[in-house]
C-alpha cells in the first residue's frame, strides 16, 4: 500500500494527464469519434495495465496504427471497424498462446522505424492542414499537393491557436527541466483558456451527452472475407510490432522484472477485442506514455491500471470541460508527435550500419502508397541487402616478387562472385608460382568449380598453384567431396593462434618455415599493429607485469594470457626458476631488479606449468647434478627427489620462486610498501586453462 500511495498514485496522474490530449488527437487523426480515443485509453489502462507481461507499460490508442485505421474506417464504416479491431484482438491471444511473441522482433528493426517514420510525415501532413483551419485530404500526396494553396488561404483563429501549442511543445521542456506538468498537457491547457478567453470561433471537441449510452457497438463489416482477413492481419501484426519493441524499450529503463512479450501480446489482444467491442480505437503498448511512466517513478502495475481508471472518470464527470478544447490545438499536438517518430538518432544508426536503405524504402512506401506495401517493399530491401552482403568478397592480387603471385580472397564466394573472380586469376600470367590464400565463411559449389577449373588448367601450362585456407576448409573438403558435410575442419584455427604445422606444408617446414611466418607476420599482422608499435617505440615500454615462465615451446605467455606488444616484461627459463639473491647465476636477477626498479611493474608473476621437465628432472634428483642443467635446477632451491604428485611438485616449485623473490631487496620493499603484488599461476596444458596456487594448493582463476 506504501508503495502505491507513494510511487504508482502519483505517476498515473501524470500519465493520465499527458493521455488525455493524445487520445483525443490520435482519435481525430484516424477518422474515428473522438469518444473511441478515450475508450482505447480506459481499457488500454485496465485491462492491458491488469494483464501485461510488461508491467510498467502503458497502452492506450497509438500514433502507429493512425494511418492504418484511417483507411480501414474509410473502407469498412466506424462500427464494421470496430468489429475488426475485435477480432485483430483474438489474433493477438492466438499469436500470445502460441508463445509466437518473440518471433514478432525477427523484423528488421530498420523496417519498423521506418514504418514508424513513414506513419509520422503521414500523421503530420494531414494535421498540419487543421491546424491551418482546413481539412486533411485522403493520401499523403494530396495532402503535400494542397498544402501549397492552404498556407496561402484563409486559416482564422485556428493557426493562431496551432501555432501556441506548437511553440509550447517545443519550449516547455527547455524552460522547465522538471515538472509533473507534461508539455501536452500544458500546451492544450494554454491554447483552450485563450480560444475561451478570446471567444474564438472554432472547431472544438465534440462528446455525446451521455457516453455512456452511445457506445458503438460493432457489427460485421459489409466487405468480403479477404478484405476483412486483411484487415485484421495488419492491425494485429503491427499493433503486435509496435507494442512488443515499446515492451522491449521499456525494459532497458528500469531495473525491475523483464517483459513476458508472450503474456504481453494475452494482454493486448484482450485490450483490443474489449476496446473493439465497446467502440473504441485499437490499443498498443506506447512509449511515449511508458517512459513518463517510469519516469515519474511508477513500480506496479497499479499506474497503469488507475491512469485509466481516472480517464474514465474524467469523461464521464467533467465531458464539459474536454468540449472546450479546439481542434486544432490537438491537431498541433499530432504534427509534433508525428514528426518526432522521424528520429535523426536512429537515422545516423543506420548509416552507420548500411541500412539506410532499407529505412528510407519502408518510409516513403507508407508516405505514398500504404502501410502494408510500405513494409513490404522494406522487408524485401533488407532482404536483399542482406543477400548482397553475404555474396560480397574482396579480393586482392599481388606479386611480392618475380615470378610468384599472392591472391587472397575474404569474405563468402558464391556463384554470383564467380565471374569476378574468374577474370582476377586470369590475368596473372601464365607459367609462374600463384599462392591462393581462401579466407572464406562460405563457398558454393559454383564458385569452387570456377576456382578448380582454373587450377587445372594454369597447372596444365606450366604453372604451379598452391591453395591455402586460413578460416575454414571448404575448399579441401570439396575436393574430397565433402562440401558442406562438416560446417568446421576440426582442429582448424586462426594463423595466429596456430603453429606452423597447421598452416604450412610439410615441406615449407623443413626449408623455411620461420622465414614463412614472418613474411605472414608482415603481410596480415603488422598492419593491424604497426601504429601500436610505433607509439611503443617512441614513448617505451610501461608494462604492468613481470612474468617469469618456462622456456618451454608448448607454453605461449602472451596466448594464454591474451595480452598484447607492451603488456607483459617477459623472462623465460627452464623451471621458471629465480635463484635466491646472491647466487652464482645473476641474469635472472638483473632482470627482476630491472622491472622493479626501472620499469615499476605492479606484479610479479611466476607461472608453471604440466609436463614440466625440469620439474620432472628435480622430482627424479637431476638437482645438483655435475652438469650445467644440474647446477641449474639447483638454484632452484628446492629439493623434490621422491615425491610422487607431479601436480603438488609443480605447485610446490611455483612457491618456492615466489619464496627466492622475496630474497632481492628491490623486491622486498616495494612489496612491503604495497608497490607490488607477488603471484603464482599454473597452467594445464591438457586443459588450456589457468589456476592460481596458493598454499601447494590449486583454484580456477577468476576475473574481477
Amino acid at each position: 500500500m506504501r508503495t502505491l500511495l507513494r510511487h504508482d498514485v502519483p505517476a498515473s496522474i501524470v500519465v493520465f494527464l499527458i493521455a488525455i490530449p493524445l487520445s483525443l488527437g490520435i482519435a481525430a487523426a484516424s477518422g474515428a469519434p473522438l469518444l473511441a480515443g478515450l475508450i482505447a485509453a480506459v481499457v488500454g489502462g485496465v485491462v492491458a495495465g491488469a494483464l501485461s507481461g510488461a508491467p510498467l507499460q502503458v497502452s492506450g490508442p497509438a500514433a502507429g496504427l493512425t494511418v492504418v485505421v484511417a483507411g480501414v474506417v474509410a473502407d469498412f464504416g466506424w462500427a464494421g471497424t470496430t468489429a475488426i479491431f475485435a477480432m485483430a484482438g483474438l489474433v493477438q491471444i492466438v499469436l500470445g498462446v502460441s508463445r509466437l511473441g518473440r518471433a514478432a522482433l525477427s523484423l528488421s528493426p530498420a523496417v519498423v522505424h521506418g514504418m514508424l517514420a513513414g506513419i509520422g510525415i503521414v500523421i503530420a501532413l494531414s494535421q498540419v492542414h487543421v491546424v491551418l483551419g482546413g481539412d486533411p485530404q485522403s493520401g499523403a500526396w494530396h495532402n503535400i499537393r494542397d498544402l501549397p494553396a492552404q498556407i496561402a488561404g484563409i486559416h482564422g483563429a485556428s493557426i493562431l491557436l496551432g501555432l501556441l501549442t506548437t511553440a509550447i511543445l517545443l519550449l516547455w521542456p527547455r524552460l522547465v527541466k522538471v515538472s509533473l506538468l507534461p508539455g501536452a498537457l500544458v500546451a492544450v491547457a494554454v491554447a483552450t483558456a485563450t480560444a475561451a478567453l478570446a471567444g474564438l470561433d472554432v472547431a472544438r471537441v465534440d462528446l455525446p451527452e451521455n457516453p455512456l449510452g452511445e457506445l458503438t457497438l460493432p457489427h460485421w463489416p459489409d466487405a468480403g472475407a479477404g478484405e476483412i482477413v486483411v484487415a485484421v492481419v495488419t492491425i494485429a501484426l503491427v499493433g503486435s510490432v509496435e507494442s512488443l519493441l515499446s515492451a522491449v524499450a521499456v525494459d532497458r529503463l528500469h531495473s525491475g522484472p523483464r517483459a513476458d512479450l508472450n503474456r504481453e501480446l494475452l494482454a493486448q489482444g484482450a485490450a483490443n477485442t474489449v476496446s473493439g467491442a465497446l467502440g473504441g480505437l485499437p490499443v498498443t503498448g506506447v512509449i511515449v506514455r511508458s517512459s513518463t511512466n517510469v519516469a515519474a517513478g511508477a513500480r506496479t502495475r497499479a499506474s497503469a491500471v488507475l491512469h485509466g481508471v481516472w480517464i474514465a472518470v474524467c469523461v464521464l464527470a467533467f465531458a464539459g470541460l474536454l468540449e472546450q478544447i479546439p481542434l486544432s490545438a490537438l491537431a498541433a499536438v499530432l504534427v509534433v508527435v508525428g514528426l518526432r517518430l522521424v528520429s535523426l538518432a536512429q537515422i545516423k544508426a543506420y548509416v552507420r550500419h548500411r541500412e539506410l536503405p532499407t529505412y528510407l524504402v519502408t518510409a516513403f512506401g507508407v508516405i505514398f502508397t500504404d502501410l502494408l506495401t510500405g513494409v513490404a517493399l522494406g522487408m524485401a530491401t533488407a532482404v536483399l541487402l542482406m543477400l548482397g552482403r553475404l555474396a560480397r568478397c574482396e579480393i586482392d592480387r599481388t606479386s611480392p616478387e618475380p615470378g610468384r603471385w599472392l591472391v587472397v580472397i575474404t569474405g563468402t564466394l558464391a556463384f554470383i562472385g564467380s565471374g569476378r573472380v574468374a577474370r582476377e586469376l586470369a590475368d596473372i600470367p601464365a607459367g609462374e608460382s600463384v599462392e591462393l590464400e581462401l579466407h572464406l565463411d562460405y563457398l558454393d559449389h559454383g564458385a569452387f568449380e570456377t576456382i578448380q577449373e582454373w587450377r587445372d588448367a594454369y597447372q596444365r601450362a606450366g604453372g604451379r598453384v598452391h591453395i591455402q585456407e586460413v578460416q575454414d576448409s571448404w575448399f579441401h573438403r570439396a575436393t574430397s567431396g565433402r562440401l558442406g558435410s562438416v560446417r568446421s575442419h576440426p582442429g582448424r584455427v586462426p594463423r595466429f593462434l596456430g603453429s606452423w604445422s597447421q598452416w604450412i606444408s610439410l615441406n615449407d617446414q623443413r626449408r623455411d618455415a620461420m622465414a614463412a611466418g614472418i613474411d605472414e607476420f608482415e603481410r596480415s599482422v603488422a598492419p593491424l599493429v604497426r601504429s601500436h608499435l610505433a607509439g611503443l617505440a617512441r614513448d617505451g615500454q610501461r608494462p604492468e607485469q613481470l612474468f617469469i615462465t618456462c622456456a618451454d615451446s608448448r607454453l605461449v605467455p602472451n596466448m594464454i594470457t591474451t595480452s598484447g606488444p607492451g603488456d607483459l616484461f617477459c623472462m623465460r627459463n627452464v623451471g621458471n626458476i629465480v635463484p635466491a639473491y646472491g647466487a652464482a647465476d645473476t641474469s635472472i636477477g638483473a632482470g627482476i631488479e630491472y622491472a622493479v626498479d626501472v620499469l615499476g611493474v605492479a606484479t610479479i608473476t611466476v607461472c608453471g606449468h604440466s609436463g614440466c621437465g625440469a620439474v620432472r628432472a628435480m622430482m627424479a634428483g637431476a638437482a645438483g647434478s655435475p652438469s650445467a642443467l644440474g647446477s641449474w635446477l639447483g638454484s632452484a632451491g628446492i629439493n623434490l627427489a621422491g615425491r610422487e604428485h607431479e601436480e603438488e611438485c609443480i605447485a610446490a616449485n611455483v612457491e618456492q620462486q615466489l619464496a627466492n623473490l622475496l630474497t632481492y631487496p628491490s623486491v622486498r620493499r616495494a612489496a612491503d610498501a604495497g608497490r607490488l603484488t607477488l603471484a603464482g599461476l599454473y597452467f594445464d596444458l591438457a586443459e588450456a586453462r589457468m589456476y592460481n596456487v596458493a598454499g601447494g594448493v590449486r583454484s580456477r582463476v577468476s576475473a574481477p
